[in-house]
């Protein structure tokens, strides 16, 4: 009789040949994959059945113990180990006690009966978070092997099921963001295989990324040997068809099939230890097997395979979750053809100091504005080098520039072209291009720059707001197929601004002083980066008036403890507090002040390259705790008491370099030489930040005409809400606006995707193989101990480290150090409340190292896991000129 515990018409045991791959929410993550594997020619997969995730449900359903302990387990501290252990440990109680219903036990029974009652099964567990494109799962859940007779069936499908509830799964999946509610269990039972070796083969190198290098792990016996860490495995590496590398280990160890079920463990035979588990045609074959596996599944795989007398069988395949992706292939231009070097991509976000994954309208948008084309990977973008590379003179052109900015680029530029298997052909001129990320004709020898001339700054600034109100006027009057018809234009005057030559040079003067000063000046007088100094107050800098005007916000509110006692409550996700705080004595005034300011830069905020960042305008609490520490660490009149006091800094430089200048042989010219230098360097360095903001402000015009645009097709029922539209590209949006059509499912999945990709490190240097290179400094003049990165900030200081990752947990004190993972100009009204600065990423003209420069503060950057190798609290000391940072306790 059929228990009334459970719905009739559920799919509660399949045959695998008729699971499919998209059946991954009834039959678990490895049982799809299995079903597909199935279907791949040349595949052999063990025969099995699956019992599904509808049988799972229904026992839980019926085991109302099981949902009081998951609701209890909800409640729990993730960091609470003990608590976490205790009720996981009462979950499987609970589900294995549940039992296996007579009817559903009868479904188990005949099943196995139809594979071989005698024969002896492997029963797996198969859950719906499990072998995902963003998380493996691998080991999570149990495995049994060798299980022989019906009745052993049934009671280990009861353990795969409680094992959904081990502590190490109840972790990951917390780790991962993955409800335990939400996920269900289904066991896969397949016919055992009694293997003369097994292993695991990756189809992409899991180290290095590389997708055209295979390594195969093997060893005799059951795989349970190698991923207990019994024995090491041999190890071959197989690229294009061939075995390139081989290490042979002792194998003394093997783990075999007991007759009566079960395993153990046995001595493996002297004269066998050191023959390789498979011959170089056998590791061929197998990853001949791979490539074709790989090719059904469109990406890297993780497969667990079998030798047995008559060939291999495949028990699994999953996704490799760890690989940065790798940018989508373009054609090859003519000359190159043929050439198998890879293509070189640099990233993007490390020079923009922006390395967190963007949603898809961030970078589709990024792109279409770019002066050089971009690539997409991992939600990140990067620029083509290849090009650049091949010539030996605009290879060694690029080479400089990029060391110039980030050694550490430079470095991983070198390891790629090192390596033996990359070798450029020379291709014709046409495939040359302008510099990375640069532009042609910028050099400090523009006729109209080298006078140092402010008015050439002001003028283009007064080019620059002219643009910016023409689009801000017009861009009001545009909707639906029309908007981006008149977006495709401000695409092009965009890029217009942004490539003015007279901009470029202006730019490139102030580099190129600096430069020349740290470079002449470290020649004549001994001195490092003495440019830090002379460029200190430097006027016309948007970026660092940006941190000064904030200090004139809190001067605002200061007088005012009402006020300020209010903002000590206010959370940072409470963007309505400004209506609350005008309520209150002195609330006027401070809401007028922070809406000053937000008027002038309410279009900025953390990871600004992605217009899907909330700006400050938009969660203006984000400013509150900085604004809170400018009232706490600062009195009155600190804005200009600071600018001032950097001013005559610099002017005494001056006059120190230009008077030692002077005491050397031929002296007069050198001082003559380096005050010029020094004026420009003064009358351009602060314009260095203007474009990006002229960006940001034009971008932040976009992004309020396509959410204007959003909310329309959400009223329209085209859409379920605004924010579904960071998941298209701007071409995508585009044609939903024009078709009224939009495909939930692609939405859903590029949700997905993000969640993953926040994951994933991106490097510094990308190949098309997968090769990801994060480049490395080769010094041999830091402290054992020390952490090493780029000098860009002179000075040393020692103080508390505040490892910060987010502007809106910002709670500093007078002689902190800020450590973080990037500072782009959002981060700059922190500067002036610390007294030095460690970030992960960075090179020598990035935003926070010139903003550091200007505040005077002692800076580190590029250096590498600074904010998980720093404790928050530790002191530490940091030594901008020298380039390296000591953890003191």
């Amino acid at each position: 009789m059929r228990d009334k515990r459970f719905d009739e018409g559920c799919d509660r045991v399949l045959d695998l040949g008729e699971v499919h791959e998209d059946q991954a929410g009834l039959v678990g993550g490895k049982g799809a994959h299995l079903g597909a594997l199935s279907r791949v020619d040349g595949v052999r997969v063990p025969d099995g059945f699956c019992v599904t995730t509808d049988a799972f449900r229904q026992v839980v359903a019926a085991t109302p113990e099981v949902d009081v302990l998951l609701g209890r387990l909800a409640g729990v501290d993730p960091d609470d180990r003990q608590a976490v252990r205790a009720i996981s440990a009462e979950v499987r109680r609970a589900v294995e006690e549940a039992g296996i219903p007579d009817d559903l036990a009868a479904e188990i029974t005949a099943a196995v009966a139809r594979s071989g009652e005698g024969s002896a099964y492997a029963v797996r567990s198969s859950a719906t978070a499990e072998d995902l494109p963003t998380a493996s799962f691998a080991g999570q859940q149990d495995t049994y092997l060798n299980i022989v007779g019906p009745a052993a069936v049934l009671r280990h499908v009861s353990r795969c099921w409680a094992s959904l509830f081990t502590e190490r799964a109840v972790t990951y999946r917390r780790r991962n963001g993955i409800d335990d509610r939400m996920v269900h269990m289904a066991v896969v039972v397949q016919r055992m295989v009694f293997p003369d070796a097994s292993g695991v083969l990756f189809t992409a190198d899991p180290v290095t990324g590389n997708r055209r290098t295979a390594t195969v792990d093997a060893g005799f016996g059951l795989g349970e040997a190698l991923v207990s860490g019994l024995v090491n495995p041999d190890v071959f590496r197989v690229r294009d068809g061939e075995v390139v590398a081989r290490a042979i280990a002792v194998k003394e160890r093997a783990v075999h099939a007991l007759p009566g079920g079960g395993t153990r463990e046995v001595t493996v035979e002297p004269e066998q230890r050191e023959r390789p588990a498979l011959t170089d045609a056998q590791v061929v074959e197998l990853v001949r097997l791979g490539r074709r596996i790989e090719a059904r599944f469109g990406r890297p795989q993780d497969i667990e395979w079998c030798l047995t007398g008559d060939g291999f069988r495949i028990v699994q395949s999953r996704p490799i979750t760890t690989l940065f992706p790798v940018p989508a292939p373009v054609p090859l231009p003519e000359a190159a053809e043929g050439c198998r070097a890879p293509n070189v991509y640099v990233s993007v976000g490390h020079q923009q100091m922006m390395t967190d994954a963007m949603k898809p309208l961030g970078w589709s948008l990024w792109q279409r504005t770019a002066m050089v084309p971009m690539h997409e990977a991992g939600g990140r973008l990067f620029v083509d080098v290849t090009p650049r590379l091949a010539p030996p003179a605009s290879r060694a052109a690029l080479l400089d520039v990029m060391g110039k900015g980030d050694p550490l680029v430079r470095d991983a530029l070198e390891t790629v072209l090192e390596r033996a298997e990359f070798a450029l052909p020379v291709p014709d001129a046409d495939l040359v291009g302008p510099p990375a990320g640069g532009a042609p004709g910028a050099s400090v020898t523009g006729a109209s720059v080298t006078e140092a001339d402010p008015a050439v700054v002001a003028e283009l600034v007064e080019r620059s707001e002219t643009s910016l109100a023409a689009l801000e006027r017009d861009i009001r009057t545009k909707s639906g197929p029309a908007l981006f018809d008149f977006l495709a234009d401000a695409f092009e005057e965009h890029k217009r601004v942004l490539s003015d030559p007279l901009s470029i040079r202006a730019i490139m003067a102030g580099m190129e002083a600096t430069w020349w000063l740290n470079d002449k000046l470290g020649e004549w007088l001994g001195e490092k980066n003495a440019a830090d100094t002379l460029t200190l107050s430097a006027p016309g800098n948007i970026t660092s008036e940006m941190g000064l005007d904030l200090l004139d916000v809190a001067d605002a509110i200061r007088p005012h403890p009402e006020a300020v006692a209010f903002l000590n409550d206010v959370d940072v996700q409470d963007d309505d507090f400004l209506d609350e705080l005008v309520k209150l004595p002195g609330g006027s005034a401070a809401r007028e002040a922070i809406e000053t300011y937000l008027r002038r830069y309410g279009m900025r905020c953390v990871g600004e390259i992605d217009i899907t960042r909330p700006r400050w305008s938009e969660r203006p609490a984000t400013l509150v705790p900085p604004i809170l520490d400018n009232v706490r660490n600062f009195g009155p009149g600190a804005a200009e008491s600071r600018f001032e006091q950097g001013r005559q800094k610099a002017l005494q430089a001056e006059r120190d370099v230009l008077s030692r200048l002077r005491a050397l042989p031929d002296g007069e010219r050198k001082a003559d030489e380096t005050k010029r230098m020094i004026d420009q360097v003064r009358a351009f360095a602060g314009y260095r930040e203007y474009p990006k903001y002229g960006i940001v402000c034009r971008s932040f015009l976009y992004k309020q005409a396509l959410l204007a645009e959003a909310g329309r097709l959400v009223r329209d029922g085209v859409l379920a809400e605004r924010e579904d539209v960071y998941y298209l590209t701007f071409q995508e949006l585009e044609d939903v606006v024009r078709s009224r059509r939009v495909d939930d499912r692609l939405i859903a999945r590029r949700r997905e995707e993000f969640r993953s990709y926040e994951t994933l490190t991106p490097p510094r240097v990308l190949t098309s193989d997968g090769d990801a290179v994060t480049g490395s400094y080769r010094r041999d003049d830091v402290p054992a101990g020390a952490l090493a990165g780029l000098a860009v900030s002179t000075g040393s200081v020692e103080g508390r480290a505040r490892v910060i990752l987010d502007l809106g947990d910002a709670e500093l004190e007078e002689g902190d150090i800020l450590v973080t993972r990037f500072t782009d100009p959002s981060w700059s009204p922190l500067f002036l409340g610390v007294a030095g600065l460690v970030t992960e990423v960075g090179g020598l003209m990035t935003h926070g190292a010139v903003i550091a420069r200007e505040y005077g503060l002692p800076a580190v950057v590029g250096v590498d896991r600074a904010t998980r190798l720093i404790r928050d609290g530790q002191r530490i000391r940091v030594h901008g000129t020298d380039g390296y940072v000591e953890i003191l306790d």
